[in-house]
């Protein structure tokens, strides 16, 4: 469906980050090795960092294909960031296209991403949806199975749950009611948050650094495969898991 990707630690450019690897987010664009769904991921694209100081991130998106913006390489080459998110989407088809459709979504200092589906959206999540203010809905960034589990999220924080609680019960309520495909992946400055549900995701910790990826954008060792839940990160490494089941 998509590939995305979240970093913390040392400022780095994006270009490092997302363009320089043997395999990296770039590449997966349209050449992933581990996606079941889809074949490439050219529906769109999107980056988040945060700047020094600045506690609400800076997205750059567009509606097309990663490899197609001539203006993307240069603008990844000068912008550097401890903080990352970044997507690229095969849309579900159907789902709402356009730039407004492109991860990252973002919301009280969060960066989120979603690579999956939703069966049956919207009709299937039709009760969820009475959980989420009115306001909420008429205000979604985009018409899509995606923007719409950000905001049963963000819902559920502003309840107060925390965000790996908040992760782990969207997850399991939307598998509750709809055959999914739940990867959730969210940052903001200081933490990384991701959901394991129906797709691969690896993460690699080393000096003070950590990357959540869909997939490994190199050979290094220090890769390992996550497993199914919901895991919390810092730039120091794996902070635990969410216990609350988000099984079948």
């Amino acid at each position: 469906m998509c590939r995305h990707l979240a970093y913390l630690g040392p400022r780095k450019s994006l270009r490092e980050l997302l363009i320089d690897p043997p395999h990296s987010l770039y590449r997966q664009s349209w050449e992933p090795a581990r996606q079941t769904h889809g074949v490439v991921n050219a529906d769109g694209f999107g980056v988040g960092w945060f700047a020094d100081g600045d506690p609400v991130p800076a997205r750059y998106r567009q509606a097309g294909p990663i490899w197609a913006d001539p203006s993307f390489p240069d603008i990844a080459r000068v912008t550097r960031s401890g903080a990352v998110l970044a997507a690229v989407r095969d849309a579900t088809t159907g789902s709402a296209t356009g730039t407004e459709a492109a991860a990252p979504y973002q919301g009280g200092g969060w960066l989120f991403s979603h690579n999956g589906s939703i069966g049956g959206y919207p009709g299937s999540v039709a009760k969820l949806a009475e959980t989420v203010p009115a306001a909420d809905l008429l205000a979604l960034e985009s018409r899509t199975d995606s923007a719409f589990v950000w905001a049963l999220i963000q819902a559920r924080v502003r309840e107060g749950a925390a965000m790996p609680e908040a992760v782990a019960s969207v997850v399991a309520d939307v598998a509750a009611v709809a055959e999914a495909r739940l990867n959730l992946l969210l940052t903001n400055a200081t933490t990384i948050v991701a959901s394991v549900f129906g797709d691969t995701l690896s993460a690699r910790t080393g000096d003070g650094f950590t990357v959540v990826a869909s997939e490994p954008d190199d050979d290094s060792p220090g890769w390992a495969d996550v497993g199914e839940g919901v895991h919390t990160w810092s730039a120091e490494g794996w902070k635990g898991s969410q216990e609350r089941s988000v099984g079948r």
